[in-house]
């Protein structure tokens, strides 16, 4: 949650740090602000309630001056989301100013304790807080800036990323984190701050994760001197990094896999359908180089070299939020079904709060696109201090969770911009599908006749996703007819159910509009009773499985006025009789039918939220990362 954008150098601070901002605007975008100190030595904050535009508009006539800044996009935790509430937030004198992502808990305490001091507050946010423990350490324990912020945050409970300024410094940015991502931009005599690269890839490809509990310094000074006659600039530049207890560290300097057209929409007219349409490439991208070209075998790296750790389990363990849930949810079926190993899904945030049975030869998989999910990741930590194996499935390089993981996967997708997870979500079951594959392989749990066909099968996906996909323009007509609708149901079975759900949650994400997913044969167990002619029920009915018991489900459906929308294999003339709407998808294996009967379902999602006016690519109240509880 939350963008924090920070800038260093020789060029004007401005227009970097508002680019920067528009690039993490996906992280929220409830209000937004930026903090520059101008050559005069002035510090000046601006900041407007609403997207970054309004922040832009703003500032059109105010002194935008300066080389050093830092900026902000918020999703608000304490406090409404307006213009008070937004970052940046002076401290008490106004010297200082600060940016944060991260939820600090025991900012109550910490604030009760400044207000016996004298200090007063303009905000109802823990940052404020946070910024004046930092004055209020740097005054009264006479430190530096440096040792400040280090001292005040050994008294804070939570998590953070957080920038500083100092008008009395307006050579130094001082920066910290911990469980919320932060990242250092090297370039030529200039540094960069963000909460992940996409603001820095267009500047430098070099940059510096910073890890938990870590206190970063930024200097750039630039003096001007004056050499027979000749005007010459001198530039001291150094980046120190310590832990919050002083224990000096070495940073580690590491090359971005990231381009800039990546971050642009190509002509499409929102990120997501850009997304939904890349996936045959996506899906190519995340196969290249684990699938041989006879399409014969898989090569994981991460399971070839802990091979015996998942050989020997006795348990999986999946843990995930939201979409990434529901690709837990298909991978449990292709791993019980080819390596026949017990598989739980745990939804990341129930899982570290109750107290799981965890032992030492289970397998823990996280799957997050970030990486940086706080409540996966703090399920994570605790499954590895009880001595599970740890195995990630991300699309992020760098990112918190596959540091810290034993093992892993990237999904190598490129970054996902829409907040509505398209192709993070079927390059997820892709890699999951090759583990299921791999780990049946080895234990002999499946035949290799079977292992062959999928294998194969697995292969011609982006192509049949590519068929799918020309159906577009035919989802985007009948979607007109539905937005009326104020409830959904979808319901699927076997490797579908999961499918109905992510389906149901695409429609309540951007278009607002209430969905349920359930197995089908779960309706007659209640969910039957809305069935009218007002709700729309979509069925998710590839001619695999149970395919005859969902055509029964259709039929009940149908008997009691039901509109029904079915997703079918190609050539299904029964459904297609009963049906009101029907969408083919291509002949597969059943365990890949999911990431084709998917792709209806999100355009379908996205034209639905197109006619009726919402912000596909930014909906209400989302972020795309989830950092904090």
């Amino acid at each position: 949650m939350c963008g924090i954008v920070g800038y260093i150098g020789k060029r004007k601070a401005y227009p970097i740090l508002i680019k920067g901002l528009h690039r993490l605007e996906y992280r929220g975008y409830d209000s937004a602000g930026v903090a520059l100190i101008n050559p005069q030595g002035q510090l000046n904050v601006y900041k407007a309630k609403g997207k970054v535009a309004e922040l832009e508009t703003f500032c059109a006539d105010k002194d935008i001056d300066g080389t050093i800044g830092i900026a902000h996009t918020r999703w608000a935790t304490h406090g409404e989301p307006n213009t008070q509430n937004a970052h940046p937030h002076y401290s008490e004198s106004e010297r200082l100013a600060i940016i944060h992502n991260g939820i600090i808990e025991n900012y109550a305490v910490l604030k009760a304790g400044l207000m016996q001091e004298g200090y007063t507050f303009k905000s109802d946010t823990d940052t404020e807080v946070l910024v004046q423990l930092i004055e209020y350490t740097q005054v009264n324990r006479h430190v530096d800036l440096k040792t400040a912020v280090q001292l005040a945050l050994q008294q804070v409970i939570g998590a953070y990323a957080i920038v500083v300024l100092d008008k009395d410094n307006p050579d130094t940015l001082i920066a910290a984190r911990k469980g919320s991502p932060l990242v250092v931009g090297i370039g030529e005599d200039e540094y960069f701050l963000a909460s992940d690269a996409t603001p820095i890839v267009e500047y430098t490809d070099k940059v510096i994760y910073i890890e938990d509990e870590e206190v970063v310094s930024l200097k750039l000074r630039v003096e001007s001197l004056e050499l027979k006659e000749v005007g010459e600039l001198k530039v001291e530049s150094s980046i120190d990094i310590t832990t919050i207890n002083n224990v000096q560290k070495t940073p580690e300097i590491k090359r971005l896999e990231l381009s800039l057209s990546q971050l642009e929409k190509g002509g499409y007219p929102h990120f997501m359908l850009k997304e939904i349409f890349e996936q045959p490439r996506t899906l190519a991208d995340s196969m290249r180089g684990r699938v041989n070209v006879r399409q014969d075998n898989i090569a994981l790296s991460g399971f070839i070299d802990n091979k015996e750790r998942f050989l020997n389990a006795k348990r999986i363990i999946i843990t995930a939020c939201g979409t990434s849930w529901h690709a837990g949810l298909i991978a449990m079926y292709a791993i019980e079904e080819f390596a026949q190993i017990p598989v739980e899904v745990e939804y990341s945030s129930e899982f570290r709060y109750r107290k799981p049975v965890i032992n030492k030869d289970d397998v823990v998989i996280a799957i997050s696109q970030s990486g940086e999910t706080a409540d996966t990741l703090a399920a994570i930590q605790l499954a590895k201090q009880k001595g599970a194996f740890i195995f990630s499935i991300c699309n992020v390089v760098g990112a918190s969770i596959p540091r810290v993981s034993d093992s892993g996967c990237y999904t190598h997708v490129g970054p996902e911009i829409g907040v509505a997870s398209t192709k993070a979500f079927t390059a997820q079951v892709t890699a999951l599908t090759m583990l299921a594959l791999c780990i049946g392989r080895e234990k002999g749990t499946m035949s290799e006749e079977q292992y062959l066909s999928v294998v194969r099968e697995l292969g011609q996906i982006p192509q049949k996703i590519e068929r799918v996909l020309e159906q577009n323009k035919r989802i985007q007509d009948f979607a007109k007819t539905f937005t009326y609708a104020q409830n959904f149901i979808y319901l699927g079975r076997g490797y579908n159910y999961p499918v109905a759900m992510e389906g149901a949650l695409k429609l309540k994400e951007i278009s607002y509009i209430h969905a349920e997913g359930y197995p089908a044969a779960e309706m007659k167990h209640g969910p039957i009773a809305l069935i009218s002619q007002e709700m729309p029920v979509v069925v998710v009915a590839p001619r695999c499985g149970t395919y005859e018991k969902v055509v029964s489900n259709i039929q009940e459906i149908k008997a009691r006025k039901g509109r029904v929308i079915a997703v079918v294999t190609e050539g299904d003339e029964l459904v297609r009789k009963i049906a009101d709407y029907v969408i083919e998808v291509p002949e597969t294996e059943e365990c890949l039918t999911p990431l084709l009967t998917v792709i209806p379902l999100q355009l379908m999602a996205y034209h639905i939220a197109v006619v009726k006016g919402c912000d596909v690519d930014q909906p209400r109240n989302l972020a795309k990362s989830v950092t904090v509880e």
